[in-house]
């Protein structure tokens, strides 16, 4: 069995020879999307800005803006001649000794070199005597210095600087500097065609009526479509394939025409009615297959190319629902976002934390185990985490009440109360 670091790596750098050669970046398809369509997809070209940030010098503060070579020391008199809005500006020229009344934001007359904050002045004391339509006194109370408060034109961003590169994953905090740079519209990487089907005799899909014991709705394929509802890809359902060869080569053999990357659920063991293997191998090849990690040991890695022009990654699952979210938050998730063409710096982060462990853990050597656990912080703010007693694959509703996975080491033992542990919080428990 691959460890879970090694098919990281693997993965990792057949996708970087798979974006470079058979399915360069340069050669995608790119979209043009509205700005409030775009997070979560990849700018598919470097972004300019247009013009300075700030695009002129514009006060810090509220105050006065007081014209070049006035004197700037305590006790020292400025007539005030005018006034400076946001959106109004003072355009007239002024002398030294003079300065106008300006707020946070409003443009600094060319004329003007500082600004003194309010609070600085005499003007509480004055305020209600002040006929705004005369020009009027004002006293500094302390000294100033020569360029305060004032954000200089082109200090955050310069006309003609890249703001944003290619790769980068469009988040809200994106949209609010391509919104201050007036862009409605960007280009972005094509999403992917992610295709998910899951087998087995025994699954009904949701919404259907179970009309035997032996049945049990199809989870997996609802699970799927809410993990990856961040990613930039388009879902393609393929609905549930029954345990039938010819009909699960007939499945994948359509899905591999039509999408980039194919995901299956369940039928990849060694099960007398597992056929996906076979056919993954007559359409393709393995790549990896078993993982040392505990749920999700029989995770296949792999590409289907028979007939294709660029192959089609294959991920199969194991069948119940946390190996699922486990396979899927491991590498799969991982997988598609560099796919996509995320830079490295821009994909997903998977938060990894240390905690104290507040309950005894059994464990066997040889696997990676992710165990369902409750973290929470004691009131010195301390990380520490409770670990389900009974960790079994097949828990559901464990699932839901956790809200990470404590991950132990693959050659480590038993794990007793007391001892630091790393902690994945659940990607949703953070949000």
């Amino acid at each position: 069995m691959i460890t879970v670091a090694g098919l990281l790596s693997e993965i990792q750098q057949r996708i970087e020879t798979y974006n470079t050669n058979d399915y360069p970046l340069h050669q995608r398809t790119v979209k043009s999307y509205d700005l409030l369509d775009s997070p979560h997809h990849i700018l598919a070209e470097d972004i300019i800005s247009p013009f300075a940030i700030p695009r002129q010098n514009l006060s810090a503060m509220d105050g006065y803006a007081i014209a070049k070579n006035s004197a700037l020391s305590a006790d020292s008199t400025v007539d005030i001649v005018g006034e400076s809005q946001a959106g109004s500006p003072y355009d007239d020229e002024i002398s030294a000794e003079q300065g106008v009344r300006i707020f946070t934001g409003a443009v600094v007359p060319d004329s003007c070199d500082t600004v003194i904050m309010q609070e600085n002045t005499n003007f509480a004391a004055i305020k209600d005597s002040i006929d705004k339509s005369q020009p009027y006194a004002i006293t500094l109370s302390q000294d100033a210095k020569y360029d305060d408060n004032i954000r200089k034109q082109g200090e955050e961003i310069e006309a003609g600087e890249a703001v944003l590169l290619k790769g980068k994953r469009l988040n809200s905090a994106d949209i609010s500097l391509l919104a201050n740079l007036g862009f409605d519209k960007v280009k972005v990487y094509q999403p992917l065609v992610v295709g998910v089907l899951a087998t087995g005799d025994e699954l009904v899909a949701i919404g259907s009526e179970l009309t035997s014991l032996a049945q049990i709705y199809n989870s997996n394929t609802p699970t799927l479509k809410s993990l990856l509802s961040d990613l930039p890809v388009t879902i393609r359902d393929y609905g549930i394939i029954p345990d039938d060869l010819d009909k699960t080569t007939t499945a994948v053999t359509q899905a591999m025409q039509e999408c980039d990357v194919l995901i299956s659920t369940a039928g990849v063991s060694v099960g007398d009615y597992d056929f996906l293997t076979t056919v993954i191998e007559q359409l393709g090849q393995i790549n990896h297959y078993k993982v040392a990690m505990k749920p999700g040991k029989p995770f296949v890695f792999g590409e289907l190319t028979k007939d294709l022009a660029k192959p089609v990654l294959y991920f199969g699952l194991p069948g119940n629902p946390l190996s699922t979210i486990v396979g899927s938050l491991q590498f799969v998730i991982p997988a598609l976002w560099q796919m996509a063409g995320a830079a490295p710096q821009e994909r997903p982060i998977q938060l990894s934390l240390t905690a104290t462990l507040k309950n005894d853990i059994k464990k066997s050597a040889g696997r990676m185990d992710f165990q369902r656990g409750i973290l929470s912080q004691n009131e010195l703010g301390d990380f520490q985490v409770e670990s389900f007693t009974k960790q079994q694959s097949h828990r559901i509703k464990q699932l839901s009440l956790a809200n990470c996975f404590i991950v132990l080491a693959q050659d480590s033992g038993n794990i007793t109360a007391g001892e630091t542990v790393k902690v994945q919080p659940f990607p949703w428990s953070h949000r």
